[in-house]
């Protein structure tokens, strides 16, 4: 069995250093510091739906780069860090994980005007080449079509079985970046630079990796890991706020599943995190990191405990994919997943309505949907995408469900299905 990740948890959370850090705890970004204004002014001037400017001061002030935490996903061989902090882009912390001459920055075409410039700067200065792939933005595009784009690139620039491919984006960019890796030249490696909430508290850690079919979503992917993940929190600063809290809902479910605390933290520092303080946006970001470390150094390939992390998402997948990729965002559907899934929880007796209150409360109060559209979804399409779902087991459904105190769950198809027809009904 591996061993767990080397930073341990508090039973009280606080939003303390009191935590490993790596022993090159302060590196020095070098120079640069023109490309954030040249980037980010040119983002402004394109106006990019809704997003913001790096605020004034990261343009103004040092850009040292700091690590807040360095979290490791134990995976024997493959172990890996997890970088948490601030101006990370632009250092050298993370080059030294390029190990061939060449590099491919695989983006879309929201994040490149932002922060394009840094990534490739930050490669260049350790002396790599690099190549860049800017793909469109959105889950309607995590398709095969848009991976063979990385593919057209990397082969016109003939790149080899040595290079890297660094993922700098979000849940979309980093799932197709990290099969394309896979895949091309039977697999090269990769890095990922994740750019959203989402993607800094879930979707850059544990190498999965997948693009959507029509008939279900990650259907056709990897288990592949990276070779670090750059959780650079300054990247949070020109999210827009849809963005920014739909990566909320995937935090509140580690605390829902294993992390009773850290739930408690949440509901404590909600204004913090609508607010972007960095030292809560910090500790919820590591939190995060070390829960699914955990979970992923006990189960890599999701024979067991990790499918607990799908809490909200058979529901979940139901709703995006219902809907149509693209319409809600993926933390969305999440959101008013894991309240189905609780509430099916609260009708089965096995956990107090108390939890489920909270849970709604907490949602609610970051803003992501504590329910499907009405009207959109019928019971009969409901069950049809629930049974089309990774974890399902000879075409019965299997549900992550909560069971006993907060923090605990259950991975099961033995429950009454008159109650999820009930629960169905009542969502639909």
């Amino acid at each position: 069995s591996m061993p767990g990740p080397v930073v341990m948890m508090a039973r009280t959370p606080q939003p303390t250093r009191s935590h490993k850090v790596s022993s090159s705890a302060r590196l020095h970004a070098r120079g640069r510091s023109s490309f954030r204004l040249a980037s980010s002014c040119r983002a402004l001037a394109t106006g990019s739906g809704g997003l913001r400017a790096p605020s004034g001061s990261s343009l103004e002030e040092s850009h040292e780069a700091e690590i807040h935490a360095t979290v490791d996903v134990p995976l024997g061989d493959r172990t890996y860090p997890i970088y948490v902090g601030t101006n990370l882009l632009l250092s050298q912390t993370w080059t030294k994980h390029v190990k061939g001459k060449s590099a491919i920055v695989v983006t879309n075409e929201t994040i490149a005007p932002l922060w394009l410039d840094q990534c490739v700067a930050a490669l260049e200065e350790a002396g790599k080449d690099v190549a860049t792939a800017i793909l469109p933005d959105g889950e309607e595009f995590k398709t095969l079509e848009t991976m063979n784009l990385i593919f057209d690139e990397a082969l016109k620039k003939r790149l080899d079985r040595k290079t890297t491919m660094v993922a700098l984006g979000g849940g979309v960019i980093g799932d197709v970046t990290g099969f394309a890796a896979s895949c091309y030249q039977r697999g090269v490696e990769f890095v990922q630079v994740p750019t959203t909430t989402m993607a800094l508290v879930d979707s850059s850690v544990g190498g999965k990796t997948a693009v959507n079919h029509a008939l279900g979503k990650n259907m056709i992917g990897a288990f592949y890991q990276p070779q670090c993940v750059v959780a650079d929190t300054t990247t949070l600063t020109t999210l827009p706020q849809r963005e920014l809290v739909s990566g909320y809902a995937e935090a509140v479910k580690y605390g829902l599943i294993r992390d009773a605390p850290f739930f408690d933290w949440l509901e404590e520092n909600v204004q913090a995190l609508l607010d972007r303080e960095p030292e809560a946006m910090a500790y919820l970001v590591e939190r995060s990191c070390i829960n699914k470390a955990e979970v992923v150094s006990q189960d890599e390939k999701e024979g067991g405990v990790r499918a607990s992390l799908n809490l909200g998402h058979t529901f979940g997948h139901a709703i995006e994919n219902g809907l149509g990729y693209g319409e809600w965002l993926h933390g969305e559907a999440v959101s008013a997943g894991m309240v189905m899934a609780a509430d099916m929880s609260v009708r089965l007796g096995w956990i107090e309505p108390s939890i489920l209150e909270r849970t709604k409360a907490l949602l609610e109060a970051f803003g992501t949907p504590t329910v499907p559209p009405k009207g959109r979804i019928t019971v009969e399409q409901y069950k049809a995408l629930m049974s089309v779902d990774k974890k399902a087991d000879a075409g019965k459904i299997v549900l992550v469900l909560l069971k006993g105190e907060l923090g605990n769950f259950v991975i099961t198809s033995d429950f009454d299905p008159a109650v999820l027809d009930e629960v169905l009904a009542d969502y639909a």
